[in-house]
Order: C-alpha cells, then structure tokens, then sequence
C-alpha cells in the first residue's frame, strides 16, 4: 500500500502531475521544493507568473476523482514515486514516472527483472528464440519486462506468462494495444503485472511509445536487443538502459538481414553479445544486489528569490536558450548563477509553458 498519507494526498499527487506543463522532472522539483502536492499547487500561480505566464490551469477535480474510481472499478491502483512499492529501479531514473497504473503482481519488481525488446515484424526463428529465451530467464527467478508490441515483445511475454511476465503498455491501462493482444494482455493481468503511464482510456499515439521505453528499461537490470532494424525503437530502449548504468546486450545476427543491423551496430558500440539464458543472467548478477539495494538520494534545493533577482537571473538564463536543446550545465557555466538558482528558473519557465525538455535533460525555448 501507499506509504505516503491520505487518500487527499494521493488526490493532490495526482492532481498536479494531470495539470498542464507538469512533467517527471517538474514534479519532482516542486515536491522537493514544497514539500506536498497541495504546497506546490498552491503555489503555482506565483511561479507560474514569475516565469511569464498568465494563467493556471489545473486538472479537474471531477475528471481526477473519475481516474481514481475508474482503476478501482477496474482492479488496478496508482503507485506514487516515494510509495513503498513503487519500483526501486525505476525511481532511480531522471525523468521517472511521477505515477504509475498497475494491475497485477507489484512483487515482481521487487525480484531482478531483464527487458526482451525488438522488432516487430521479427522472423518466426528470432520469435521462437524470445520466447524460450523468456522461459528460461523466468525459470532462473529472473522477471521478464516487455512492451507487449507484436513480434519479440509478444514472444517474449508468452514464453514468461506462467512464472510471472511484466507488460509496460503505451496507453491507458484498459487499452488493449495491438487487438490481437487482448488474450495476453488479460493473462498478464491476472498472472504477471500490467504497467502504464498514461490515463486510463488514452489510445496509444507515437509520441506516448518513447515514454513506455523508458519504464522498460528503468524497470531492468539488463536490456536484451533481438532482431532490430536500424531505426528501431527498441534501441531507443537500450540508449535509454546505457543512460541508466544498466546492462545493455543484444544477440547477434546474419548481416544480410536488414532486422539483424539494429542489433549488430549495438553489438559494434559496446552492447554484449549474448546467445542464451545463461550467458544473460551472469551479466546481470552481479547488477542485483547493487542496483536493488535502496541507496540514499539527495534531494534538489531551490533558491528562494525576489522578483527583481528573479528577473535578472531569468533574464541571463533566457538570453542562452534558443531553439537548440542545451545542457543545464552549459547554462550554469555560461550564465555564472549557482546551479539551484538556474534549476529554479527552467522550472518556472516550463510551467508557464515557455520550455521543453528533451533527452538527456537538455532544454530549449517552446516554440
């Protein structure tokens, strides 16, 4: 259960986190500058104006008491980042989920777990290969994470189902996506864990599937690349494990198949080379124990400044940004404000709509 008060509290959570220009890394900037959901919104106004907007829209009470009553109705639950279950591995991420839907087994995030990701028109060899290598790491207690897309994702979980599979989906968690899932889907619910960002009801979109990659490999010790073409998107899934410290491999494949090319360049940039079970979970054993093991986390500071400070640093910070994307650090070094100061001044900006976040943590002026 919950660990982080009241069922008001949770309300305020999620309040904040459906409201306008509120993404993972503003969320947690405000509660770690607030101290609650409640301090932080009522707060917004004046951040919000300090960072040159004019209104504060906010998530609808109604609708937020829906979502709620929906996932009960629908047997599943909200899982907060600071809550007791949320998982360990995940919350270890920059831009984690400030919540996540789940239905199913938790637990099996509790246990070391191994992303299988890949193509989605993969060979009927590579799919039969997904699914007993998914057997076989399941067998070994490890848990096994995919995105539930057709092809290896699709293997993947059915080679797993029995001892436990962890599906991360790209829209809401009632969403059956692809159709031809829905009998997966359903066993995963109720023998394995269903995870997903986004409100229940949201149809999966392109831009919502780099989010879902990011779980899958936050939720992972080790990312395992089979069969991916060049412009996969499950190599944005092991780019976003490399990012995280995790184990990334891939297994190899015939040069003349352009589903192999993902993988091979992977392979060629420092990704492991793996052909079995065995091979995989002797990687990533020794990532267990260090990677689960709760380890202490600073919390950001905000500077507390007046308006006319306010503008002058604001204006120092804005006068860097354009329409490239460029590291905090580089704004810090160039602007000469203390890093808290500079952090203060992205957040204010980005709730008033005026910033966007892009990979790596760079930021630029919203166009």
């Amino acid at each position: 259960m919950a660990s982080m008060g009241s069922r008001q509290a949770q309300f305020d959570q999620l309040r904040l986190i459906r409201s306008p220009n509120i993404g993972p890394v503003s969320y947690r900037q405000l509660m770690a500058r607030f101290g609650s959901a409640r301090a932080a919104i009522e707060a917004l106004p004046d951040l919000i104006r300090r960072g040159g907007g004019k209104s504060v829209v906010l998530a609808n009470d109604e609708a937020i008491a829906r979502e709620f009553q929906f996932a009960q109705n629908f047997g599943a639950r909200h899982v907060f980042i600071g809550d007791d279950d949320y998982p360990y591995l995940l919350s270890q991420m920059d831009n984690a989920p400030p919540v996540i839907c789940v239905k199913g087994n938790l637990s099996l995030l509790a246990q070391p777990a191994v992303a299988l990701v890949g193509a989605r028109n993969a060979s009927a060899g590579a799919c039969q290969f997904a699914r007993q290598l998914a057997f076989d790491l399941s067998q070994m207690g490890l848990s096994v994470v995919s995105g539930l897309a057709r092809g290896i994702d699709t293997a993947a979980h059915a080679g797993s189902i029995e001892s436990g599979t962890v599906a991360v989906i790209a829209g809401g968690i009632d969403v059956v996506y692809p159709p031809e899932n829905r009998a997966l889907q359903e066993g995963i619910a109720e023998r394995g864990l269903l995870i997903a960002e986004q409100p229940p009801g949201t149809e999966p979109r392109a831009r919502h599937f780099p989010y879902r990659n990011r779980i899958i490999a936050g939720t992972s010790v080790g990312t395992v690349v089979i069969e991916a073409a060049p412009n996969s998107g499950s190599l944005i899934t092991a780019r976003l494990a490399a990012e995280a410290g995790r184990e990334v491999m891939a297994i190899p494949g015939s040069p003349l198949d352009p589903r192999s090319r993902g993988c091979n360049q992977l392979i060629r940039e420092g990704a492991t080379l793996v052909q079995d079970a065995s091979e995989i979970a002797e990687l990533v054993s020794p990532l267990d124990n260090r990677m689960l093991a709760p380890a202490v986390k600073t919390a950001p500071s905000f500077a507390v400044m007046n308006d006319d400070e306010s503008n002058v640093e604001r204006g120092a910070v804005i006068d860097l940004m354009g329409m490239t994307y460029v590291s905090v650090d580089e704004l810090v070094r160039q602007s000469g404000s203390n890093p808290t100061t500079v952090q203060m001044v992205l957040l204010e900006l980005e709730l008033a709509g005026k910033l966007e976040r892009g990979a790596g943590g760079k930021v630029r002026l919203a166009a």
